[in-house]
């Protein structure tokens, strides 16, 4: 039994799909692990600890290059987008009640994305601002006391995952959104 190019060409593509979607999967398990067990170490001996920060100070594979809070912010929207690829013909067959329903959900939590983004965006700008008014610099330490003094999060980390998040959830719903194609049958 021969395949045709195009069966083939499919398989491959889906097995490269599979392969980035499996990297950035353990790339997220690895960065968050390693985020937790650092973050834990922390609070354990100063009893405080500020969410992401870790992310934002550690360099990676060597000093000067990237951050991990990039690398996260990376394979989630890379991840995503294989999970899209992967499985977005899936969605197309849901009932459309369940459609609207998650569709409502993704939009929702796009709105939320995209006001965070804009919030800790400006709120970062406007610190970063302050301190450059008083001679300092110190754009990745910044962080925001902010839902819960005890736990503030670093502006740096809080920016870049509401930009994945609304990334995300902004294609989610664009996916969930597009018109079914209509199978053309031949007579």
């Amino acid at each position: 039994m021969r395949h045709s190019s195009l069966e083939i060409d499919e398989r491959r593509t889906r097995k490269m799909l599979l392969g980035i979607f499996y990297f950035c999967a353990v790339a997220m398990a690895s960065i968050t692990a390693y985020a937790l067990y650092v973050s834990i170490g922390e609070y354990l001996k100063t009893g405080r600890v500020v969410i992401g920060e870790v992310l934002v100070n550690t360099e990676f594979p060597i000093h000067g290059v990237s951050k991990l809070v990039t690398y996260l912010m990376i394979v989630s929207v890379v991840g995503w987008y294989c999970v899209t690829k992967l499985g977005g013909e899936k969605v197309r067959n849901i009932p459309e009640s369940l459609k609207l329903v998650l569709q409502l959900v993704v939009l929702a939590i796009a709105v939320i994305s995209l006001y965070e983004f804009i919030y800790n965006f400006v709120i970062w700008g406007s610190l970063i601002t302050d301190d450059a008014m008083k001679g300092i610099l110190k754009l990745d330490s910044i962080n925001m006391p902010y839902p819960n003094p005890k736990t503030p999060w670093n502006l740096v980390f809080a920016t870049k995952m509401s930009l994945a998040a609304l990334i995300i959830s902004a294609h989610g719903f664009y996916i969930m959104s597009k018109p079914r194609k209509l199978d053309v049958v031949d007579t």
